[in-house]
């Protein structure tokens, strides 16, 4: 007969394989992490629609609760579940999903954790690393597919802020899509006008969207329009980017044998 420490052994070893492991249940385990998140992520948007109703914080409640089961599925699955927990990320998520739990007594200044659960776009970045095997375009265009996400992080994540900052005193903020609007249009800096952020903590908010937008703007474009390499450790000097095509090493000149899909 196992013993309960054998058992819990066991579970905790499981548990790593559906987080961790290339199989085809480990991989459909890691997908639907991701429809998860973009469920979350999709009921943010949605919520700013509706307001404080009952529903709309019932669904808040529960969807932290699915949330933070998996929060502690993936501690567990950790082989140091304290020191997994006091990692900065896992603090922001658990963040996140307390603001979803505490959803019906967030008022005031406590609405301002609201904005954290757009943190969960940070998490749905990492799993997409992990299924890079699954998604050759992702693979072939990992540099400008990352630039990408850090960006959209940076959208929602600030589109967020000043949703809960704005919508109970600036009329042109009313709902998620008006902040989104504002920060898109402030990142690009083209300005229009027609919607400002007021006071002091408004325009250091507008001033911190242009310039970390321009910085994010400008790796992505450098992602996008630098030739594209391919990541390949090389066995002797370590260089890791390398022409597609390339048979030797720039650096030292060792053989490589990067992996080749073929044509078509």
């Amino acid at each position: 007969m196992a013993r309960p420490g054998h058992r819990r052994h066991g579970w905790r070893v499981r548990l790593r394989h559906l987080y961790e492991a290339p199989a085809p249940e480990a991989k459909r385990f890691r997908y639907a992490l991701l429809g998860l998140d973009a469920l979350s992520l999709g009921w943010i948007v949605a919520a700013s629609f509706l307001g404080p109703t009952g529903p709309a914080l019932a669904v808040d409640v529960v969807l932290g609760l699915v949330l933070l089961g998996e929060y502690g599925l993936r501690l567990a699955a950790s082989g140091k579940p304290v020191r997994a927990a006091l990692h900065p990320l896992n603090l922001a998520d658990l963040l996140a999903i307390l603001s979803l739990l505490l959803a019906p007594l967030l008022h005031g200044a406590l609405a301002f954790l609201r904005v954290l659960r757009t943190l969960r776009l940070v998490h749905s970045v990492r799993l997409l690393t992990s299924l890079r095997s699954d998604l050759p375009f992702f693979r072939r265009n990992e540099e400008a597919a990352l630039a990408a996400a850090q960006l959209c992080v940076f959208l929602f994540i600030m589109s967020g802020l000043v949703f809960e900052l704005q919508h109970r005193t600036n009329p042109g903020i009313r709902n998620f899509a008006d902040a989104l609007y504002f920060t898109v249009t402030t990142l690009t800096t083209t300005g229009f006008g027609d919607v400002t952020l007021p006071g002091t903590l408004g325009r250091l908010l507008s001033v911190v969207i242009m310039l970390a937008g321009v910085t994010l703007f400008l790796r992505l474009a450098q992602a996008l329009f630098r030739p594209v390499k391919v990541r390949f450790p090389c066995p002797s000097c370590g260089l890791s980017r390398h022409e597609p095509d390339a048979v030797h090493c720039k650096a030292c000149g060792t053989l490589l044998n990067i992996p080749d899909e073929g044509a078509g």
